[in-house]
């Protein structure tokens, strides 16, 4: 798709070519892969949402804000047992059809909370019968974790028989019959501590609707306009944090997103400050992954690897936005490697299945940096017994396909779930107009 200049509040989408091959067990809704970003981000944004209490506010960059609070709420966190009462404000965003009907949504936000205040995200959407979901939570979320706030957390046990939510996903619980998600709402309420004048300030909130065919391979891609170029994002191994933090599911193989998040932070010239990193044990090599990890934990999940909280995670440095979406090929990851954009990537699968990795895996986060002359992957694979190892070339067909499908078979045979292309983006508010353009053509802005 050629890159498309967009204006603002506008929503981008894309659909994989109509050639593209379902695969086995091809959902009802046909073979084509269809993903559509949302976001909403400027002043005239949150002018056309419904606000309760909120305004926009503009201090260098708008976001966000309580004007007023309209009421209070009682909460108990169910992590720490305190229960505490609430000034809130809300906003909600208007209703957002997307180019085709969802199975899928992922939300995602760029946000800063001071101590004393946090937020809450949901989503309510209507099915393609007419009917509704209820509001569900898709995240308590605080960009720190100081004394007496809520702790940051997922909301399991949400569904209406028709859907449900999986930690950071809301999903048709039965695609098959061809149920889908036909367009939805987004909500915000920005709580502090009563009496005060604090606020959270949103800078970003968007949402992922996509529709992608359950498939087993995917078709290939022809090496395109990013062989040879490689980004120089800088190298972190998880594995040398095993047994650190067991409060944060103890380092190793359980960091993966926090530590990609953090190389990709500091790519774009971001990083915790001395004083960010004073309570991370000096003996620790890379404390600042230490600190991702913690700050992207989620309490719930019990564990860093929560979507949407990695993407908010990158936003709280200055400038910098996030978000969680899906690329339909390594081509869409091509354009952003040559706009100068890093690619966080999910997927799952056998030893036997990725050439040089050396591991299997359920679910693992790594860094596409850069493709090589033949159009292979460069990554930054932080499952990797140290920095100087991290660096891997995988060959492309395999990666491709690893990352791309949506079911994959076990170990033991089983029929298990892929991510179906997810990533995270990071990028700043200041871009050049080559990657302003190399985002559009992935459906972001």
């Amino acid at each position: 798709m050629a890159a498309t200049a967009v204006a603002a509040g506008s929503s981008l989408s894309f659909a994989a070519p109509s050639g593209t091959s379902p695969g086995a067990g091809a959902a009802s809704s046909g073979p084509e892969a269809t993903v559509d970003h949302r976001a909403w981000t400027t002043a005239d944004d949150w002018l056309r949402g419904t606000a309760h209490g909120t305004a926009p506010r503009s201090r260098g960059r708008t976001g966000l804000v309580i004007d007023h609070t309209v009421g209070t709420l009682d909460h108990t966190d169910p992590h720490t047992g305190t229960k505490a009462t609430w000034e809130y404000a809300t906003w909600t965003a208007p209703l957002h059809t997307p180019s085709a009907p969802a199975s899928e949504i992922i939300a995602s936000w760029n946000a800063r909370t001071p101590a004393g205040t946090w937020i809450q995200a949901e989503v309510r959407a209507t099915y393609t019968d007419r009917r509704s979901t209820p509001w569900y939570v898709l995240g308590h979320w605080t960009s720190g974790d100081a004394a007496g706030d809520i702790r940051r957390t997922s909301v399991d046990g949400q569904g209406d028989g028709r859907s449900s939510v999986s930690t950071d996903t809301l999903a048709v619980d039965a695609p098959a019959s061809g149920l889908r998600f036909a367009s939805y709402e987004l909500r915000l309420t920005l709580c502090r501590r009563p009496g005060t004048r604090l606020t959270p300030t949103v800078w970003r909130l968007g949402a992922m609707g996509s529709d992608i065919p359950d498939r087993f391979t995917v078709p290939a891609s022809v090496p395109g306009e990013a062989a040879g170029r490689e980004l120089k994002v800088p190298r972190y191994s998880q594995e040398i944090h095993k047994g650190q933090y067991p409060e944060y599911d103890n380092g190793g193989e359980a960091w993966c997103s926090p530590t990609s998040s953090q190389m990709v932070v500091e790519y774009w010239g971001r990083r915790p400050t001395a004083a960010d990193l004073a309570w991370v044990n000096p003996a620790y090599a890379d404390p600042q992954v230490c600190h991702a990890a913690r700050h992207t934990f989620d309490y719930q999940y019990k564990g860093c690897g929560n979507w949407p909280f990695n993407a908010a995670y990158a936003a709280t440095y200055p400038g910098m936005q996030g978000v969680v979406t899906r690329l339909r090929s390594l081509g869409d990851a091509e354009k952003l490697i040559r706009a100068g954009i890093p690619v966080i990537t999910s997927q799952s699968f056998l030893a036997s299945e990725l050439d040089g990795a050396g591991y299997g895996t359920a679910g693992h986060l790594m860094c596409v940096v850069g493709f090589t002359r033949q159009g292979d992957v460069v990554a930054n694979d932080p499952a990797s017994a140290s920095n100087a190892e991290v660096r891997r070339v995988y060959r492309r067909r395999q990666f491709e396909n690893i990352w791309l499908r949506t079911k994959r078979y076990n170990a033991e045979g089983q029929v298990r779930g892929g991510s179906g292309g997810v990533c995270y983006l990071y990028f700043p508010v200041d871009l050049s107009p080559g990657q302003r353009l190399a985002l559009a053509s992935v459906g972001v802005r």
